[in-house]
C-alpha cells in the first residue's frame, strides 16, 4: 500500500517543492501506525536552508491537504535537505558538490579522492593527484562527498576554474554548430 500511495503522492509533491523552487531528492511514504509518514527531500544549487525547508513543507502540507482523498488517513509529514552522506547519484548532485572532495568508488578499479571541478552532460572534471581526469557517470559505484575542515589550496581551485571555463567553451562551440 505504501508503494502504490507513493507512486500517487510523488507528482503533487514534486509540484509542489517544484512550484516552490526547489529539487525533489527524494520521497517516500512508510506506514507509521495508523498515520502516514511522507518524507521528502528537498535540495536547491545554492542548498537549502531551514527557513526555505520550512517554506517548503508548509507549501508542501498544502498540496497534500487539497488532495486529501488521495491520502485518506492522517499522516506526519517530514521535509529536510540531503545529508553530506548522499551518494551522488546524478549530474546536478556533481554539480552542486563542485570544489569539494569527493571519494570515488569506480565500478572497475581502485577508490580514490578528488575534487569535483566542472559537471558535463556524461562526466564530471575531478582534480586527482594534481591532474585533472574525466569520471564518467555510467562508470561510478559510489561517489560521496568527503568533510573538509579547512579550506581547499587555491591552487587546485584555480586549476578547476581554467578547466571548467575550457569546457563550458568547448559545449558552447559544440552545440552552436
Amino acid at each position: 500500500m505504501p508503494g502504490e500511495l507513493a507512486s500517487r503522492l510523488q507528482p503533487i509533491v514534486a509540484e509542489a517543492v517544484t512550484a516552490a523552487g526547489f529539487d525533489l531528492d527524494s520521497f517516500e511514504v512508510q506506514q507509521a501506525g495508523r498515520r502516514q509518514l511522507v518524507k521528502v527531500v528537498v535540495d536547491a544549487d545554492d542548498g537549502v536552508g531551514l527557513d526555505e525547508v520550512a517554506e517548503v513543507s508548509r507549501k508542501v502540507s498544502a498540496a497534500l491537504d487539497e488532495n486529501e482523498h488521495v491520502l485518506a488517513s492522517a499522516y506526519t509529514l517530514e521535509v529536510t535537505s540531503p545529508g553530506l552522506d548522499r551518494p551522488l547519484t546524478e549530474r546536478r548532485h556533481w554539480r552542486r558538490a563542485r570544489f569539494r572532495l569527493v571519494k570515488v568508488t569506480p565500478a572497475e578499479g581502485a577508490a580514490f579522492i578528488g575534487r569535483v571541478g566542472h559537471a558535463g552532460a556524461d562526466a564530471a572534471r575531478v582534480l586527482e593527484g594534481g591532474k585533472i581526469r574525466d569520471v564518467r557517470y555510467a562508470e561510478v559505484a559510489k561517489a560521496v562527498v568527503e568533510i573538509e575542515f579547512k579550506q581547499p589550496p587555491a591552487e587546485d581551485l584555480k586549476l578547476l576554474e581554467d578547466d571548467a571555463s575550457g569546457m563550458i567553451a568547448a559545449e558552447t562551440e559544440k552545440g552552436s554548430k
